[in-house]
């Protein structure tokens, strides 16, 4: 399964794609069952592919450009 051209669309609201709010929904669940800690990158990704299929590679490059290490 693949995903939909349409996930890949930055919102006109936020800039933010379908795929990046999905992920940055599940870090936010996640810190919050963790009590505030950090989230293991592995972990997330787990979780975000229960929603969304990604590859390894594409879920480093969201996170990348998330946290600003990496150009659009």
């Amino acid at each position: 399964m693949a995903l939909d051209p349409s996930d890949l669309i930055p919102d006109v609201r936020d800039g933010l794609t379908r795929v990046e709010r999905i992920v940055l929904h599940t870090l936010h669940q996640l810190q919050q069952e963790r009590g505030g800690r950090n989230v293991p990158t592995a972990m997330l990704y787990g979780y975000v592919v229960e929603h969304v299929n990604l590859s390894p590679d594409e879920f480093q490059r969201i996170l990348g450009r998330l946290v600003g290490r990496q150009s659009p």
